[in-house]
């Protein structure tokens, strides 16, 4: 059975993201035939309609690529599933709608590259879902 792999990177951009990102694509497809899936800009990206997300292959890393800072996923700091703050203030839950878009990709597995604040979302929604 062929697993799936979601990444995302979350927080603040910082360099060695895309190596992060490249080094667990070409491990898991080339060693262990797995696939991969990248989610754009964080947890934001599990909150569209469709899922913002793209199959990560080891052809994607290019020379070009690997010598970008920060992170070709994109990233951001507002992505908090358990209240989004709107213009008007009203808070929004979306954490239901994070762990629906995680069955819907079929992942096995979430890996989260970020600081405290991100991880610490991430570590409510595996609680949750």
């Amino acid at each position: 059975m062929v697993k799936r792999i979601g990444i995302l990177t979350s927080g603040g951009d910082c360099a060695g993201l895309n190596a992060v990102i490249r080094a667990v694509t070409i491990r898991a497809t080339n060693q262990y035939g797995w696939k991969v899936y990248g989610l754009r800009d964080g947890t934001l990206g599990l909150m569209k309609d469709p899922i913002d997300s793209v199959e990560l292959k080891p052809e994607n890393f290019d020379g070009n690529l690997m010598r970008m800072g920060g992170t070709f996923l994109g990233s951001n700091n507002k992505g908090n599933p358990f209240g989004i703050i709107k213009k008007d203030g009203k808070k929004i839950e979306k954490s239901e709608l994070v762990i629906q878009s995680i069955k819907k990709l079929k992942l096995d597995v979430l890996i989260g590259i970020g600081g405290d604040g991100s991880l610490k979302y991430l570590q409510a929604l595996t609680k949750k879902g």
